[in-house]
């Protein structure tokens, strides 16, 4: 997942969106304000909770999980994994953090208040993106499949994700919005939005130059993080080792 080349991968997603039907709503983002981010974080979840920013990031001898503060960028607390270990999505729910590993197979749990260490889950599968719906945590492993589980990692449910009838494979990063799956479609610059009952992808956002060429350095990656502020509903989008992190809305983009 990680600095893998999938060619090919970007044009068939592109030709899939131009031949979505009417029922696929189409978006592009607009910015609404700008903030510094980390270039050392290779980003793999992001998300609000209690008031809290927090992003998990990932790389062997890289992975984290750190608060951060909105307005500046400033890390406010960071946990670091071994180096074994290759940290991916993350979440709170029920007063726990929950944090993924890639290949490792075992997702770890940490008291949401105080960070410590409570116990250590067996995985069957990569872990890339986690969110939730407030009762199951919901996972995705770089298929097109999302996965439903119980706090304590059985699976309730599983769901194939189409456009279309197609699949659409590569779902990374999640974000649970109104009822609605959010994922980020890995080395795209595009995001879908997932009916969860049925895995229809309802809307299509595409992200195309949300960071401009001149912010790009060598080790600039891709488009992954998606963040909404429940507080405020405001949508926050960045990508792994980017400058920037951005508060955006979403246009129709037809």
């Amino acid at each position: 997942m990680k600095r893998i080349v999938r060619i090919g991968l970007t044009l068939a997603l592109a030709l899939l969106c131009l031949g979505c039907s009417a029922r696929v709503k189409q978006y592009k983002v607009e910015v609404v304000k700008e903030y510094t981010h980390d270039t050392g974080a290779y980003t793999q979840g992001l998300f609000f909770d209690g008031g809290r920013f927090y992003e998990s990031t990932g790389q062997f001898g890289e992975s984290s999980f750190r608060e951060v503060e909105l307005e500046t960028g400033k890390v406010l607390s960071r946990m670091d994994f071994q180096q074994k270990y290759f940290a991916e999505g993350s979440v709170m729910l029920g007063g726990n953090l929950y944090i993924l590993t890639w290949l490792n197979k075992v997702a770890f749990v940490y008291d949401a208040a105080t960070l410590q260490y409570k116990q250590t889950y067996s995985y069957p599968r990569e872990g890339w993106g986690l969110t939730t719906d407030g009762t199951s945590l919901i996972a995705s492993d770089g298929s097109s499949r999302l996965y439903f589980l119980t706090p304590e990692f059985k699976q309730e449910r599983a769901v194939n994700v189409t456009m279309d009838g197609r699949p659409v494979r590569y779902l990374n990063e999640l974000e649970y919005i109104d009822g609605k799956v959010w994922a980020n479609v890995y080395t795209t610059d595009m995001i879908v939005i997932i009916n969860p009952e049925d895995g229809k992808v309802e809307a299509s956002i595409d992200c195309t130059g949300l960071l401009p060429r001149k912010l790009r350095s060598p080790e600039t990656d891709v488009l992954n993080g998606i963040a909404r502020d429940p507080a405020s509903g405001r949508i926050y989008l960045t990508g792994k080792y980017w400058p920037r992190l951005y508060e955006v809305r979403l246009v129709p983009s037809r």
